[in-house]
């Protein structure tokens, strides 16, 4: 249809593989059995079922809505650009990245939806009583405002209305960093925390958001071709590589990031800091942050990618699926790290580190935000595959 919606149009009935049909019903039943352990916690108590304590409020939940909604803005910011600059070789990746965003930004809700209490009073009271000094409320409001925008972009690709397409993705894009900046905000500002607190983390927050959003672009693209059982076209091999050229750029510039932004606890500011990071160099959290953080999710794609030249779809898929594991990792270790230093460290024989271990509750529920993901995407592919190949429009 010229300007309307049609599954016909869209759909790709042979996605629907044995394959596709068994990993939709794993991904699916990882997401009800994760909502269904959420929905749990508010009958019996989130303190019974999840580790987070008085003295450690955030935990791995918290993380890992960071981890999506920030992979969330790579993607649209990357789409946004894509778009605005029309015939770059990026192009051929956009529609598939405004869908991954707007599946990551909803399993990013879900994953938070079953962390917070009371979620229904936050959506109440964030009309009806807004705090317009809260970074938090900030990066609530504007997440929910970019939601709006991608879901309402993605369908304006749909029906193929692709002017005013762009015109919401350039609004999604700017409510995007807006609220990926608060979000780094809610940690930056934050005094009494030294691990967090300075002007670094909005930045570095987006900065991480093109690394996860050019890995995932990569990632979900070859995934898309592997379920197809088809070779990738060049058109589309020429936008992986230049995602390819972005992740390791990205890669490079947050190591450095990381790097310094370690070594300031080391220079200057309050003891309390550099007990922090030494939890990540030598302390609890170190095999997190050099094993998982700097090795799986740093070093090793920078190698992978520049043996492979940036040639191989294989090297580059698997070393951006190394770079989201990392920015995972990376995301738990910032948010378990400013919290496990004693806000009274010193005092009254209070231990050295706190402690933290995540419940398997918790990764219950991590599931059901990947297995959101997993299944929006499979149905995405089977039922707006052909959306997916039309750029030539935009």
């Amino acid at each position: 249809m010229a300007n309307g919606f049609s599954l016909t149009a869209t759909a790709e009935p042979e996605v629907a593989s044995p394959l596709v049909k068994t990993l939709s019903g794993i991904f699916g039943l990882l997401l009800i059995v994760g909502v269904g352990v959420g929905l749990v916690g508010f009958f019996i108590g989130h303190e019974h079922i999840f580790n987070n304590t008085r003295e450690v409020p955030w935990g791995l939940l918290i993380s890992t809505y960071a981890f999506f909604a920030i992979t969330s803005t790579g993607l649209c910011l990357l789409a946004a650009i894509s778009h605005v600059f029309g015939g770059n070789k990026l192009a051929p990746l956009a529609n598939r990245m405004v869908w991954i965003s707007l599946i990551t930004i909803l399993s990013g809700f879900t994953v938070i939806g079953m962390e917070i209490e009371s979620p229904w009073r936050m959506a109440i009271y964030n009309i009806i009583s807004p705090n317009i000094t809260s970074n938090i409320w900030w990066m609530g409001t504007l997440y929910g405002l970019a939601l709006g925008f991608i879901l309402l972009e993605f369908w304006l690709i749909l029906t193929r209305h692709y002017t005013l397409a762009l015109v919401l993705g350039i609004l999604g894009a700017l409510a995007e960093v807006a609220a990926n900046t608060c979000l780094g905000g809610v940690f930056a500002t934050l005094a009494a925390r030294p691990f967090w607190y300075g002007a670094q983390l909005p930045v570095y927050f987006l900065a991480c958001a093109f690394l996860s959003g050019a890995a995932a672009a990569i990632l979900f693209t070859h995934y898309a071709y592997v379920i197809r059982g088809r070779k990738m076209e060049q058109h589309v091999f020429e936008g992986v590589h230049a995602a390819g050229k972005v992740l390791l750029l990205m890669l490079i510039l947050v190591a450095v990031s990381t790097f310094w932004r370690m070594a300031s606890f080391y220079v200057g500011g309050v003891n309390d800091g550099k007990i922090a990071a030494n939890a990540l160099y030598i302390g609890p959290l170190s095999f997190n942050f050099w094993a998982l953080e700097v090795g799986v999710g740093l070093a090793a794609p920078v190698v992978l990618l520049l043996l492979s030249r940036l040639k191989s779809v294989a090297a580059m898929s698997t070393a951006a699926l190394m770079t989201l594991v990392g920015m995972f990792v990376s995301r738990l270790n910032m948010v378990v790290g400013g919290q496990i230093v004693p806000q009274y460290a010193g005092y009254d024989n209070l231990p050295t580190y706190l402690t933290y271990t995540p419940s398997g509750y918790e990764w219950l529920v991590v599931m059901a935000g990947i297995g959101l993901t997993g299944i929006a995407f499979l149905q995405g592919e089977r039922f707006f595959g052909k959306s997916f190949t039309e750029h030539e429009a935009h």
